[in-house]
C-alpha cells in the first residue's frame, strides 16, 4: 500500500524542487511531475509531488491522518 501525504508548497527552488510543509515538518521534494506554485497544496509520495490538491481537501486529509494516529496511540 502506498500513502501520499498532503503538503503546502512554501518555496520553489531550482525549478524542479520545492520546500513543502506537512503541518509540523518541512522537507525538500521534487516537483517534476506537477506544475505548482507557492501556496498550493500537493500530495507527496517518496519525495515527489505527484498531484495538486485543493486547500480544503489537503486540510481535511491532514485532519483524518491526525485522528487515525491518535486512535492508534490509544
Amino acid at each position: 500500500m502506498c500513502i501520499a501525504v498532503p503538503a503546502e508548497v512554501l518555496e520553489i527552488k531550482d525549478g524542479n524542487k520545492a520546500v513543502v510543509d506537512y503541518g509540523n515538518l518541512q522537507q525538500e521534494v521534487r516537483i517534476d511531475l506537477v506544475d505548482v506554485n507557492v501556496g498550493e497544496f500537493v500530495l507527496v509520495h517518496v519525495g515527489f509531488a505527484i498531484q495538486k490538491l485543493s486547500r480544503e481537501d489537503a486540510l481535511q486529509t491532514r485532519q483524518i491522518f491526525k485522528e487515525v494516529y491518535a486512535a492508534m496511540e490509544e
